[in-house]
């Protein structure tokens, strides 16, 4: 494993995430006025896409990434008769950005926040790479009652750091270094990390619109979020999850990769189901986004 590219930025969008809001309103059925707003326990204002009608899904984005990457995604299913909420992480996007609450427990409870004030039941949650530590603790913090399901797609579940019970992660040495590294150097690490993120024919107008996207967090966000990545250790968590689990993952998975991740977070969870894209890599909502929306139908209706 090349230890460099692990942990790597996670974007997801090309033709998935490519489409806007607008778009998306041209097929949601018709609805009742949503607030676009969801109030953090520190009054943190988090802005939150709300589309289409019936059984809910909620979807968290990866590192550095913000709610607009599901634009695809949403507008599939909403034609499929779901409603779509996603929002933006605090500190990305069109959401606040406070000092302080990027660890764990207070992201957890921001997407507890957005799922009690849009009065969700009975969701489909999706976590993308970060979000999956957010989704996966929140079940653990906050319990299953609203939650029918869960996905995780390309995972940083669920232990990244190498210790005597986890013996084949990534050293701590090896994490901080990857740390100083987007300190010292922001724009630099990405670029020097983005090509084994996508697949060789996507194109540039989507990596640009993602390297932008990611830029348009400050450092000190990014910094905090990457650390909370690296550190949670959600072992105990997945183990104790009692709702049907679908992983979806690629085989070239540079960032995240499968063997210490989505592998692990499987044989953690009872009886989830793991699907492997061969070839793939970790910004699967931007490079298979077509599969995916295919997989996640097939899994909903299951």
């Amino acid at each position: 494993m090349n230890r460099r590219t692990v942990l790597e930025a996670t974007l997801p969008g090309s033709a998935l995430a490519a489409a806007t809001p607008a778009a998306a309103q041209t097929v949601a059925a018709p609805q009742a006025a949503r607030a676009s707003r969801v109030t953090a326990k520190d009054s943190t204002s988090l802005f939150v896409q709300d589309w289409g009608s019936g059984r809910p899904v909620l979807f968290l984005a990866a590192w550095t990434f913000n709610s607009s990457i599901w634009g695809g995604p949403i507008v599939a299913l909403n034609a499929k008769g779901y409603r779509c909420v996603a929002p933006d992480r605090r500190g990305h996007g069109r959401s606040d950005m406070p000092a302080t609450g990027y660890d764990l427990d207070t992201l957890t409870d921001d997407v507890a926040a957005v799922i009690e004030q849009c009065d969700l039941h009975d969701v489909t949650l999706v976590g993308y790479s970060m979000g999956s530590i957010e989704a996966v603790n929140y079940l653990a913090r906050h319990g299953s009652g609203r939650i029918a399901r869960l996905v995780l797609v390309a995972p940083t579940t669920p232990f990244l750091v190498k210790t005597e019970d986890n013996p084949d992660a990534v050293p701590k040495d090896a994490i901080e270094a990857q740390l100083a590294e987007i300190a010292q150097d922001y724009p630099g690490w990405l670029t020097a990390n983005e090509a084994p993120f996508f697949m060789p024919n996507t194109p540039e107008v989507t990596r640009a619109w993602i390297r932008e996207m990611m830029l348009n967090v400050p450092l000190p966000v990014a910094l905090g979020c990457r650390k909370t990545i690296a550190f949670a250790d959600l072992r105990a968590a997945a183990a104790g999850i009692d709702r049907p689990t679908l992983i979806v993952q690629g085989d070239k998975d540079a960032s995240a990769p499968l063997e210490l991740t989505g592998a692990k977070t499987a044989k953690l969870i009872e009886g989830s189901k793991l699907n492997v894209y061969e070839g793939a890599p970790h910004a699967l909502p931007l490079t298979h986004g077509g599969r995916l929306v295919s997989d996640l139908l097939a899994f909903m209706a299951g």
